[in-house]
């Protein structure tokens, strides 16, 4: 397991803040609340971009990071940044579907299953999520997908009809529908409670990527992961509008050339932890592997169910995102 401390080497430590590499004037401090834990790909991506950015305006801003849900919990993240509470921060967008359909565009099961459909779908969908981010008091700073999303279970699971009655982790309007369609229980569990949740039996399931369950080493729980590369959900780094007004047009400019090489760093991440954490999994014990044809051909009939309902809330401008993005294959 070399990749995280080739990712981690010089960041996880001395990333989280950087006042060593300030100068003696006082700097412009900014928090970054961040919902995942230290070790995760995003939270270390989140750290390299922080310390670009401080390095980058020399410590004319000093952002400090803050993962794992220590400052704010990750459902709380983006309104507060909304309202100022802190100055940027993290949060994945779907879980704010109930706000608006359209957030919930990257989780539309089976839509866009690879990092390149994923890409595709996203270009089709950032102008109407910058708009609204925008009316909501945002500015995005750059967003990563996590890797494909599967499913775990403390069980073989060979059929949805197998799933039901199943003990099963939401974490957005998605994942609960998901699981109200396969007759499963849906729980709602930030990231940071899941290993607690599993362990004490509240959730017996889930559907993440081979990131979360690695980071979180489910195997002391679960026993299956199933391949279903159901959706790439995607994490985004939100600035307050009214703190980037006051931001200097140097400074502007450094920030957002930090948040492309992030992205791109992220996307690399994400691309290469796939692999990682299916191995890292097995290690762990877990039995990972594709989902049977019987499975599959379930889900992707509940995925069909899901995609009507998502494009029936989200009116005439998710039915331009999907047009768009079809229009890209």
């Amino acid at each position: 397991m070399k990749l995280i401390h080739k990712m981690t080497t010089g960041v996880a430590t001395a990333a989280i803040t950087f006042a060593g590499t300030l100068p003696a004037f006082a700097a412009e401090k900014w928090d970054m609340p961040m919902a995942y834990s230290a070790s995760n790909f995003h939270s270390v991506n989140g750290m390299e971009f922080a310390k670009c950015v401080t390095d980058g305006t020399k410590g004319e801003i000093e952002i400090t990071v803050h993962p794992g849900g220590s400052l704010i919990a990750g459902a709380d993240i983006k309104r507060a940044i909304q309202t100022g509470q802190v100055q940027l921060g993290e949060r994945i967008l779907s879980g704010h579907q109930n706000e608006n359909a359209i957030f919930g565009f990257d989780s539309i099961p089976f839509l866009a299953p690879s990092f390149e459909a994923s890409d595709k779908l996203w270009q089709a969908a950032k102008p109407k999520i910058e708009e609204l981010l925008a009316e909501q008091n945002l500015t995005l700073l750059y967003n990563v997908p996590w890797p494909p999303q599967g499913l775990y279970f403390k069980k073989d699971v060979n059929s949805v009809e197998d799933m039901k009655g199943v003990k099963f982790r939401s974490y957005n309007n998605a994942t609960s529908r998901l699981a109200e369609l396969t007759g499963m229980l849906p729980v709602t569990i930030e990231a940071a409670e899941l290993s607690q949740a599993f362990a004490t039996g509240v959730a017996e399931s889930m559907i993440s990527s081979g990131a979360t369950g690695y980071d979180q080493k489910v195997w002391e729980s679960l026993t299956n992961f199933y391949e279903v590369d159901a959706w790439l959900p995607r994490n985004y780094i939100m600035v307050n509008n009214d703190v980037w007004s006051e931001v200097s047009e140097e400074n502007k400019s450094v920030i957002t050339g930090c948040a492309s090489d992030a992205e791109a760093r992220g996307l690399q991440a994400s691309k290469d932890y796939t692999q990682f954490t299916y191995d890292g999994l097995r290690e762990g014990g877990m039995k990972v592997e594709p989902a049977s044809d019987e499975l599959m051909s379930g889900l992707r009939s509940v995925g069909e169910t899901m995609t009507a309902e998502w494009l029936e809330s989200a009116g005439e401008d998710g039915k331009a995102i999907v047009d768009k993005y079809k229009s890209m294959q």
